[in-house]
């Protein structure tokens, strides 16, 4: 058990450590490759915040473990609107103010009801997985598009203040891309090995320790950017980050792996689990959208409500085990 729990203890940290230096080694070469600072902010930082739950859903579904894959995919995208919004916004008020942010907010939500829709035969099969890979790929060739036509969006002004900040050569920039991958890789293994060690030393299925444990580690590098991108008022940074890294949960990460293998479903998955994150993705569309011709704002109060929430369903999680 010790061992175990060193495993997943220097897994999560170095998982935290090596994506943070990815993410920053990806959006510093893509800034010296010309990519214009919306292309940044929506699919750079975006999604490459989730290159934590890639890595450690692939090794899970590659190692036949579907309750982690999916557990981590669902379980991230729970936490990222319920603790990370929710401790962002009691830090520094969220505004709203960007049109792409406010297009994503609904198709987010079209994406989760997509994969609630999939699920409903207990399993993701290769074809399913296909269809999210799809989607994907459709929805980058759309970012790329409003990329070219909305260039002075308030998310573009947000992401380029935060490349100014960093002053990485392009041999470093490009070091630290590659460098942060393969660490990505082997902390993702020892994520793994460990996390599945302790479901089975409890006795619990590894899709809990997906949705508890390896959940909130491998959304800790959307914790770190977008409460650093609050406090600096990068509002729609902040936001970004979670909307682009549930999108890529949702289709990258379920759909890799289940091209991988695919992922068989506990009933409970659907019954609790999807229904709750259904909940919070329909919460933060009305959130984020606004009302009555005002922009969308996440103030403390709301922040305050979905904490609490990531609280009542976290406890109601342990208690069902």
């Amino acid at each position: 058990m010790l061992w175990f729990l060193i495993a997943i203890a220097a897994g999560l940290a170095a998982l935290v450590w090596s994506a943070d230096r990815f993410v920053l080694g990806a959006a510093v070469t893509a800034r010296y490759l010309g990519w214009s600072p919306l292309i940044i902010g929506m699919v750079v930082i975006g999604f490459g915040t989730s290159a934590p739950e890639m890595t450690v859903s692939a090794l899970a579904a590659w190692q036949g473990q579907s309750g982690l894959a999916l557990g981590n995919a669902f379980g991230s995208n729970i936490t990222n609107i319920a603790l990370i919004l929710g401790v962002t916004a009691l830090i520094s008020p969220i505004a709203v103010q960007s049109r792409v942010l406010r297009v994503e907010l609904p198709v987010l939500t079209g994406v989760t009801l997509l994969a609630f829709a999939l699920l409903a035969d207990g399993r993701i099969g290769r074809l399913d997985a296909v269809a999210l890979l799809l989607v994907f790929a459709g929805l980058i060739g759309w970012m790329l598009w409003q990329a070219r036509r909305a260039s002075d969006d308030a998310l573009a002004a947000d992401a380029d203040q935060a490349l100014a900040a960093q002053a990485l050569s392009r041999g470093r920039a490009l070091f630290w891309l590659v460098f942060g991958l393969l660490v990505l890789v082997f902390s993702s293994r020892l994520l793994v090995w460990g996390a599945v060690g302790i479901a089975t030393q409890l006795g619990v299925s590894d899709l809990v320790i997906g949705l508890t444990i390896v959940a909130v580690g491998t959304s800790l590098p959307e914790l770190a950017s977008s409460v650093l991108a609050a406090r600096r008022g990068e509002h729609d940074l902040a936001l970004g980050n979670i909307l682009g890294s549930n999108l890529f949960n949702t289709l990258a990460v379920v759909g890799l792996a289940g091209v991988i293998r695919p992922l068989l479903a506990e009933p409970v998955l659907l019954s609790r689990d999807l229904v709750v994150l259904v909940a919070l993705t329909l919460a933060l569309f009305l959130l984020g959208m606004g009302r009555r011709g005002r922009p969308g704002r996440i103030n403390r109060w709301e922040g305050g409500v979905l904490l609490a929430a990531f609280v009542g369903y976290t406890v109601w999680l342990i208690a069902s085990v």
